[in-house]
């Protein structure tokens, strides 16, 4: 996996495809490459390992034209990232070109098989194989769009695809099975993308293709079939996305906007959803009202930092709502055997919509006797939002940055949205329900304030210049937090970072603690601060160098080996959503001081579309 860019046009498609490819930067890659059809039907390809840019300059090299073509970031799976792994990939005469993105997990048995027909495998990858089973349907007669379809029958696994080839030399192919792919419609022309946001400045007029559709597109149209051949009309939807939405602005990189983004982005996620005194049940949906009355627990899945947004959240369900709620890892979740709660909500959280083990619990779920599912999700048009019962956006905006904040931060916003829902459905929390929503009026502000500390916390990473391993402590709803916070850290500044709740530490990371690990601490104003502080004593008399974020009321002061800063005071119930916020910025300073590549991390992608 990880992005495509296709398109077939009057004019030529280079610099699109190549525009595209910059567009999908965000997800994260590790080589990148372009195949067009130049004006005499002859294929020509360029692939490079390493960035987009390289791949640009090596076209100043090497240019090349057409009107119909396909490119390609690769994020490894099979094969190690390299020149002759990158895509697109190419059958041996050079008549057939291909992109793709998933998983073929039949590989294997493919390859055998096409090596004693004779053909020359020229990578390591699983998506080689596809090429060839085109083509052998081609050798058979059959043409493109044939040719494709008959080939799908070969794979399973997963698959985003984009074909060209010189025999149809203006036409495009496309197919979708368990990775997105939107087709997006021009005037004279038409493209295929893996998102969006890769199209935005050619058009704003997007297909997005379903489970098992293949589509044939030309200069002058686009052609539909789903998984059963049918000729099928799929909607055209109008983009609000323009195509400055993916630009830095003032910042210097994504990562820094989104997280100054929040507030705007909080507001945007309530807006509409709160009346004077509770948050109303069709916010989730028109059938929502008579669903959830019969709700008494909560399933969640989710992966990263969403599945630690599901994990504050079962802090409040339980506590605020008095629902059981139960928050698994998807990947974990689709391998076990499951004991199904007559009347449970199933929940699935995705900033993307289209995470691979999310979507596949969702399936799962609805198989085994699930009857209820709800999506949040910042994507509207995903595979997850089309797919569940009930969905309730984040409004995040487009984020760019492959280590996820802003979406973090209204999962947990929708997640408080959806305890004031289900809360509402009990004639005895109706108090209860109006403070909540009272409280999260004042979310936006609240996040503003916290971001007054973005100079504090920069200086405050420079500790952090000669570490290579540090520990997050938090109790209660705030250990989740804890590990958000350290999974910060580690995925953009590659320092070694873990999270505990804090009452464990004497259960074993005690032995870990000596003055070259900093252990930063969320110190909230709740019934678990005595505790805490104690906890962090443990460390003090181990020599650890203590960082703690702590709620302007409990009263602690920095001194020798302890530094704190204070947070404004804190509403209860929005300490976790605002104790996420200085975390993130501590692991943006400190990634900015390490030199790391903030915005795309190595070997990670932001979008995660196989297993």
């Amino acid at each position: 996996m990880c992005g495509i860019v296709g398109a077939v046009a009057q004019r030529d498609v280079s610099p699109i495809l190549l525009e595209g490819l910059r567009r999908l930067e965000y997800r994260g890659y590790d080589s990148a490459g372009i195949a067009v059809l130049n004006p005499q039907d002859r294929l020509m390809r360029v692939r490079v390992k390493g960035k987009v840019k390289e791949l640009e300059q090596a076209l100043i090299e090497t240019p090349m034209a057409g009107a119909v073509g396909v490119a390609h970031t690769r994020w490894a799976t099979h094969g190690k990232p390299s020149e002759i792994n990158a895509h697109p990939h190419l059958c041996n005469d050079g008549s057939l070109a291909l992109v793709h993105n998933g998983i073929i997990e039949n590989h294997e048995r493919l390859r055998a098989s096409q090596q004693a027909a004779g053909y020359a495998f020229a990578s390591d990858t699983d998506s080689e194989v596809v090429v060839y089973a085109i083509h052998q349907r081609l050798q058979q007669g059959a043409g493109l769009l044939d040719a494709v379809r008959a080939a799908l029958t070969d794979l399973d696994g997963a698959y985003a695809l984009g074909v060209i080839d010189r025999s149809a030399p203006d036409r495009l192919i496309a197919a979708r099975q368990g990775s997105p792919l939107v087709i997006g419609i021009g005037i004279g022309e038409n493209f295929i993308a893996s998102d969006v946001f890769a199209l935005l400045p050619v058009t704003q007029r997007f297909i997005f293709l379903e489970e098992g559709d293949v589509a044939e597109l030309t200069r002058n149209g686009v052609s539909i079939f789903d998984r059963n051949g049918k000729s099928v009309q799929r909607a055209i939807k109008e983009s609000r996305l323009t195509a400055d939405a993916s630009d830095r602005g003032e910042y210097r990189h994504f990562m820094q906007k989104e997280i100054f983004e929040q507030p705007r982005a909080a507001a945007d996620t309530l807006e509409g959803r709160l009346t004077n005194d509770r948050a109303p049940a069709n916010i989730l949906g028109f059938e929502a009202e008579k669903w959830l009355d019969a709700v008494d627990a909560v399933q969640i899945v989710a992966c990263g930092t969403s599945f630690h947004a599901g994990m504050v959240a079962k802090y409040w369900l339980e506590d605020l709502a008095g629902l059981p709620c139960h928050v698994e890892v998807a990947s974990e979740f689709r391998y076990r055997t499951h004991v199904v709660p007559p009347r449970a909500l199933f929940v699935t959280i995705s900033q993307s919509g289209e995470t691979a083990d999310t979507l596949a619990a969702l399936k799962l779920a609805k198989a085994i006797g699930f009857s209820r599912t709800l999506a949040i999700c910042n994507v509207p048009e995903s595979s997850l939002v089309r797919e569940s019962d009930l969905v309730l956006l984040t409004h995040a905006g487009p984020e760019i940055g492959v280590a996820s904040t802003k979406a973090f931060t209204t999962q947990l916003a929708a997640l408080l949205l959806l305890v004031a829902v289900l809360m509402g459905r009990r004639s005895d929390l109706q108090d209860q329900v109006r403070e909540l929503v009272q409280h999260l009026r004042t979310l936006p502000a609240l996040l503003d304030q916290v971001l007054r500390l973005d100079q504090t916390i920069a200086d405050l990473a420079q500790r952090f210049n000669d570490k290579q391993h540090a520990l997050f402590l938090g109790r209660g709803e705030q250990y989740p937090v804890a590990m958000e916070g350290a999974l910060k850290l580690k995925e953009i500044s590659y320092i070694h970072a873990e999270a505990y709740p804090a009452g464990e530490l004497k259960h074993g990371p005690l032995a870990l603690i000596d003055e070259e690990m900093p252990v930063i601490a969320v110190a909230p104003d709740n019934q678990l601060l005595e505790k805490l502080k104690s906890n962090l004593q443990e460390v003090r008399a181990r020599g650890g160098e203590l960082l703690v974020f702590a709620d302007a009321r409990v009263g602690m002061t920095t001194e020798p080996g302890v530094t704190v800063i204070h947070l404004p005071e804190v509403p209860h119930v929005l300490a976790p959503i605002a104790f996420t916020v200085p975390l993130q910025l501590l692991a943006y300073h400190v990634a900015v001081l390490k030199g790391t590549d903030v915005d795309q991390p190595r070997n990670l992608a932001k979008s995660v579309t196989v297993e």
